[in-house]
């Protein structure tokens, strides 16, 4: 019996693999929880349909990313923040305030998309962020955190 996986199943396969399961696995299993569809013609012609569109989408995404990433390219950030006499930050430098910076300068980045080292940065200093634009897409945007 040929089915579709809808899910990652263990052991099995992928989302989205036209896997062979015993007819008894297929029918008492893995369709009735939702994991799999039955595999006929017609369903083997939509689920290519569907490869081929989400392949399409995909690629219009990580194009628009590759872009955000040239943009951001060897471009450098400042953050602000209020200091004590000894450099620390009164509270802390974090995602939200990096994606502001970035969004002064014409980008728009969601700030779930932005890693910092430790998470939040409460000293002066040169840092480093990892930006997630896109699964395949990761750059590194070098910010740095001054003394208003």
């Amino acid at each position: 019996m040929e089915v579709i996986l809808r899910e990652d199943v263990a052991n099995l396969g992928q989302k989205d693999d036209v896997v062979v399961v015993k007819p008894g696995y297929g029918r008492n299993y893995l369709i009735p929880k939702g994991l799999a569809i039955l595999a006929t013609e017609s369903q083997k012609k939509i689920h290519s349909e569907n490869l081929r569109q989400r392949a399409h989408k995909e690629a219009k995404l990580k194009d628009a990313a590759l872009k955000i990433a040239a943009q951001l390219e060897n471009k450098k950030v400042s953050i602000g923040a209020k200091i004590s006499s000894t450099g620390k930050i009164f509270g802390s430098v974090n995602a939200i305030q990096i994606a502001e910076a970035i969004a002064k300068k014409g980008i728009e980045i969601d700030r779930k998309a932005i890693t910092i080292p430790g998470d939040s940065i409460k000293e002066v200093g040169d840092y480093v962020a990892k930006i997630k634009l896109h699964r395949e897409v990761i750059i590194d945007l070098e910010f740095t955190v001054t003394g208003e």
